[in-house]
């Protein structure tokens, strides 16, 4: 019947329609009727499952499409391929009653446990601290609560933890060494989001700023300076990765008319080389910059945390003409989600700033909704440990990295430590299999370990173990030869035959 046909969102009755007749009535058809009901139900909402063949979800080992033996694809570094799912499938009609879905879920949550269990053992070559509890928490996990606009201004929104947040920004601001009176910060959601605020602060401050920043600083900074259309000057880095000041001087004086926003590295990606900052402000004073014609933002990802407490280490400090400093909250700290901590002067940030009446407060982040969780987390372990907690921390990842690096050395194989990292540069593992087991991260023919408060000499010892067997079976062949990494880290460095 055209009574009960159905339009879009549902049953259609013989309501009478804004022209005043019945649908029963209307010589349209009802396809024709420009109606809405709001009370109507989507007679069939699941959407039908996509079709898709086995070899495009890259699981095809063993099965046949249209009667053909389907391959195995390649994951090739570059191709958007998925390679597993967990799918989401509606529920039956009695899951309900039986529970079975319950259980469903649940025996899949357990094995996703063992997973994570079993990779946590084996995960080396990210700058990740596992090691926490954060068992008292989880009282907190049934609250939305979301940080919106400026930590310093409360919002309309009142599920937030503002009140931990400043306090971990207080807590961070003592050990950079800047007033509470002088600085704004806020818990980014990871370290890239620090990097990006940095910039683009130091982009508002210098409008026409140059970027410059070391060809091993991290993809973030690069990244930066595309989304925000910067002209972005790479500088060459030393054979350990810290930037040459010398190539530094001389691309500054090439653009001394426009300012210049530097991206100073504590600790870089691969390498773990912390720039000197010192070295780059001379460089920058002998080039004719004064303080207000340049902006140093320090990407203290994993080291920022880490630096205070090494002996000899240049320090990182807002009594230096520096402008703003990031670091990761999921790195040295240990956190269970991705975070961090931004923090620059409040008078740069003014420049960023504008306000929000839907949200009652300022806005001046990257993000809108920020984590209110994170702040919590970050406090509960600045609580645990403290200053004094940190620095036992970093003398244990130091101490460890150093076994860690003289164990490959007497080993024959190719390794570099930085004197200030816990980052250990090796030759890269012939076998692919390897790396995916121990979650090595590589560059070329390098890989590299680092060392984390989780990382015990008992898990080094593993490593060691199973990375010297393999090359025993990798080069048992004389045509083989380890590679050599001269060029990456130094001749005295490299343990290939030509360097031995």
């Amino acid at each position: 019947m055209v009574g009960s046909s159905t339009v879009g969102l549902g049953t259609m009755s013989s309501a009478p329609l804004p022209n005043g007749k019945s649908v029963m009535e209307d010589t349209q058809t009802v396809r024709d009727v420009d109606y809405f009901d709001p009370m109507a139900v989507v007679s069939e909402p699941v959407p039908p499952v996509a079709v898709e063949s086995v070899v495009d979800r890259g699981d095809a080992e063993g099965a046949e499409v249209n009667g053909d033996k389907a391959e195995k694809r390649e994951i090739v570094l570059g191709r958007n391929v998925h390679t597993t799912c967990l799918a989401v499938t509606e529920p039956d009609a009695d899951d309900e009653s039986t529970g079975d879905k319950e259980a469903y879920m649940a025996s899949v949550l357990a094995r996703y446990r063992k997973t994570l269990i079993e990779r946590t053992k084996h995960h080396l070559g990210y700058p990740y601290n596992l090691d926490f509890d954060y068992g008292a928490l989880a009282q907190l996990q049934h609250f939305s609560i979301n940080n919106l606009g400026d930590p310093f201004i409360e919002s309309n929104y009142g599920v937030h933890s503002r009140q931990f947040e400043v306090g971990v920004l207080d807590w961070f601001a003592r050990l950079w060494e800047i007033e509470k009176s002088e600085y704004w910060g806020y818990i980014t959601n990871c370290g890239t989001e620090g990097n990006l605020h940095g910039i683009i602060v130091g982009r508002e401050v210098l409008p026409d700023g140059i970027l410059y920043a070391s060809r091993e600083s991290h993809y973030s900074v690069f990244k930066a300076a595309r989304m925000y259309r910067m002209e972005c000057v790479k500088v060459d880095t030393s054979v350990t990765g810290e930037i040459d000041c010398a190539d530094f001087k001389t691309k500054l004086l090439v653009n001394k008319e426009k300012p210049a926003i530097i991206n100073v590295n504590i600790g870089t990606t691969v390498k773990g080389a912390v720039d000197d900052l010192d070295l780059v402000i001379q460089t920058l004073e002998e080039c004719g910059f004064s303080h207000d014609r340049f902006y140093i933002h320090c990407d203290g990802a994993l080291f920022g945390l880490m630096m205070p407490f090494v002996k000899r280490a240049p320090k990182v400090t807002f009594k230096k003409p520096i402008g703003s400093v990031s670091v990761s909250g999921h790195k040295f700290v240990g956190c269970p989600m991705p975070c961090g901590v931004q923090i620059t002067r409040l008078e740069h940030v003014n420049a960023l700033s504008r306000n929000v009446e839907y949200l009652a407060s300022r806005d001046a982040t990257i993000m809108g909704s920020r984590n209110g969780h994170a702040p919590i987390f970050l406090w509960y372990t600045l609580n645990r440990k403290g200053y004094k907690g940190f620095q036992k921390e970093v003398q244990k990842c130091l101490r460890n990295a150093h076994y860690l690096k003289d164990r490959l050395r007497q080993a024959g194989i190719s390794a570099m430590l930085n004197e200030l990292s816990s980052t250990v540069v090796f030759e890269r593992p012939r076998d692919e299999e390897f790396v995916r087991q121990w979650q090595l991260a590589c560059q070329g023919n390098m890989a590299h370990v680092v060392v984390m408060p989780n990382v015990t000499i008992e898990k080094l010892e593993g490593f060691l173990d199973a990375l010297i067997e393999g090359r025993s079976i990798w080069y048992k062949d004389d045509k083989v030869k380890p590679p050599c990494l001269a060029a990456e880290i130094g001749s005295g460095n490299c343990s290939c035959p030509l360097h031995k």
